[in-house]
């Protein structure tokens, strides 16, 4: 992984198998159906902290035994915009249809989940129920690791810095889902997806005390006190910068696998290549709070 991963405490109540050097880790001997012990849940979320992404493969799970094994980690948070799973106003049901054949697909472009709102989540819980035979993957970036690889000038600057989040590339009136079909979800395109929130370019974790680049393609829009077209040359090197192959995890679904990741650390793509397949996924948020940035030291 990086230098932080070398004197990491071993895990006593799983197995964890690291997947690549940025990150993500396969864990054996837990069942997310059945409640877990609060030794368990620690080191679950020491884990988190540590690989960015969690994967438990062959999880046979009901709508409320996903929602009680994400409600471990803590309040759930509802999705705006989004017509939620019937019965479960927590749960969105993501689905990608045989037929559909339009090139932009639900998550298509990399982004950090909800960062337009004032407490962007903690971490999303996304559970395969139909995996494509072929493709279909997700991609992470370590959002940790891309900080660290930039120059110290760099990092300097960054650190005084704001981003306004706006979800309105997506979600508003002339956003990317204002014309689209998505023909097995329903998306409310709202004036309210006009709102700008500010946040630290450079964020701290609140767990392991490191620096992560809080920019995403998707909903960082520009810099606090300037323009979009003054903003845009900076964030466009940040993006292409954490999208380095270096910082990536993926990961190969099945039905059955469950994920999920360290949404305050990493940014995400799901990639679209499996046309003529059917893919369901069943998705939560875990609410988090406002991010802050403590220099390290």
């Amino acid at each position: 992984m990086s230098s932080q991963a070398q004197d990491l405490q071993p895990y006593r109540h799983f197995t964890v198998n690291l997947l690549c050097g940025a990150g993500g880790a396969e864990i054996s001997g837990v069942d997310a159906s059945q409640p877990l012990g609060a030794e368990v849940m620690a080191e679950l979320r020491r884990a988190l902290a540590d690989y960015c992404v969690l994967f438990f493969r062959d999880q046979t799970l009901t709508p409320a035994q996903q929602i009680a094994f994400a409600r471990q980690f803590g309040a759930l948070a509802e999705t705006p915009f989004i017509q939620p799973l019937e019965g479960h106003p927590e749960m969105m049901r993501i689905v990608r249809e045989r037929q559909e054949t339009k090139k932009q697909n639900f998550g298509g472009r990399w982004h950090t989940d909800m960062t337009f709102s004032e407490a962007p989540v903690l971490g999303t819980c996304l559970y395969s129920r139909e995996s494509p035979a072929v493709g279909g993957d997700t991609i992470w970036t370590n959002q940790m690791l891309a900080f660290d690889a930039l120059s110290p000038g760099m990092q300097r600057t960054l650190e005084k810095l704001r981003v306004m989040h706006s979800a309105r590339r997506s979600y508003g009136p002339k956003g990317t889902y204002a014309d689209d079909d998505l023909k097995g979800m329903r998306i409310n395109v709202s004036e309210i997806a006009e709102r700008e929130t500010a946040h630290p370019c450079v964020r701290t974790h609140p767990e392991n005390g490191r620096s992560i680049l809080f920019v995403n393609w998707v909903y960082a829009i520009r810099f606090e006190d300037m323009t979009e077209e003054e903003s845009a040359p900076l964030l466009d090197f940040l993006n292409r910068h954490s999208q380095r192959p270096e910082f990536q995890i993926r990961f190969r679904w099945r039905a059955g696998s469950l994920a999920l990741w360290d949404n305050r650390s990493t940014q995400h793509i799901a990639v679209n290549d499996y046309p003529g397949y059917r893919r369901v996924m069943d998705r939560l948020t875990i609410a988090g709070d406002k991010p802050f940035y403590r220099p390290q030291g």
